[in-house]
């Protein structure tokens, strides 16, 4: 098996009953399992300032799905819950990044890991570092070594 984190946002409709329902999803997802789940975070938009702020989290699966299947099986969940891809960092139903698959390094058009902003995001760094404390990011080093960095992001845990 695999261990993949995946990040969840959205900040449509009701955002936290989405994220909660996506949890389900990913838990039905083929030859994956759901090992933990974060808690909830209320962040504030990146990018485009003027949207709704965002309910955030991340899941941990093992997975024995290829880092390309895998983020096929997202991107389907991403449609089921209506997600539309009109403009980078707009307003969205439901964002799912992978974020890491085990220590690997991925560069393709379509996928890059470890997901080249992680380390740069409270709302991914937080409840990331709720799952896994002592994670490595490949590449980057601990994972408690960048939360100082991004401490001044407004993110408050639901």
């Amino acid at each position: 098996m695999n261990i993949a984190y995946v990040a969840l946002g959205a900040n449509l409709g009701d955002p936290a009953s989405t994220i909660r329902a996506a949890f389900g999803a990913l838990a039905n997802l083929p030859e994956s399992r759901v090992v933990h789940c974060s808690s909830l975070y209320r962040t504030a938009p990146v990018g485009i300032l003027d949207q709704p702020e965002f309910v955030n989290a991340v899941a941990m699966l093992e997975t024995t799905l290829a880092p390309e299947a895998l983020l096929d099986a997202l991107l389907e969940v991403e449609q089921r819950f209506g997600r539309i891809r009109a403009e980078k960092n707009g307003p969205r139903t439901l964002d799912l990044d992978l974020l890491l698959y085990d220590d690997q390094f991925v560069d393709l058009p379509r996928l890059t890991l470890p997901h080249p902003r992680l380390h740069l995001r409270a709302f991914v760094l937080q409840p990331l570092a709720e799952l896994a404390p002592d994670l490595i990011i490949p590449g980057r080093g601990r994972i408690a070594a960048w939360l100082p960095a991004v401490a001044n992001q407004g993110i408050v845990l639901l």
